[in-house]
């Protein structure tokens, strides 16, 4: 396991168009995901520590945003092969047991994880109503273990302000987490 973090937010740069293939078997684009006042994506996966460490907050956070008009969306590229954890049968499983609220997408190809340059697992895109990005930096202070219960919600503070403002926050915390298994 590589540990990365995410570079520096890229203000305004557009959203890439995607048509991936979801848990429910359904096909989801970029269009279909947004939401009235923006789109979270997420490339996140199901064996990674860190994500396994923020996944409850994460479907908190998305919820919440939800009320919003922020949607979210999340993107698994790992290689299957080489992490079976990561299949899409395990993916469907995770997003059962976890109740996931947002789409869960396959990249298969990992060219949706090049074209928006994600390098890790948790990677966040938040982006606002005219699909530019606004954020790039993490949930909050946890790593490998969750922080606690009264850690500071970087990632639903940012896109509360994006959905309110259109812009994100200048100072961001970048995200850490397992570089995306490339194939």
């Amino acid at each position: 396991m590589v540990s990365t973090e995410t570079p520096i937010c890229n203000f305004n740069a557009p959203a890439i168009n995607f048509s991936l293939k979801g848990v429910s078997g359904k096909t989801h684009s970029l269009a279909s995901c947004a939401g009235e006042n923006g789109l979270l994506i997420m490339f996140i996966c199901n064996h990674c520590p860190y994500v396994k460490a923020i996944v409850k907050r994460i479907v908190r956070d998305t919820k919440a945003l939800q009320a919003l008009g922020l949607n979210t969306v999340a993107i698994m590229s790992n290689d299957p092969v080489e992490y079976e954890a990561d299949s899409f049968e395990n993916m469907q499983k995770i997003a059962k047991e976890m109740n996931f609220p947002f789409p869960y997408l396959i990249d298969e190809t990992q060219e949706v994880a090049q074209a928006y340059g994600a390098v890790c697992t948790p990677d966040f895109f938040g982006y606002n109503a005219d699909l530019a990005l606004q954020y790039r930096g993490r949930l909050d202070a946890s790593r490998k273990e969750s922080a606690s219960a009264d850690v500071k919600r970087d990632l639903f503070d940012a896109m509360y302000q994006i959905a309110t403002t259109g812009q994100g926050p200048i100072k961001q915390i970048p995200s850490m987490g397992c570089s995306i298994k490339w194939r």
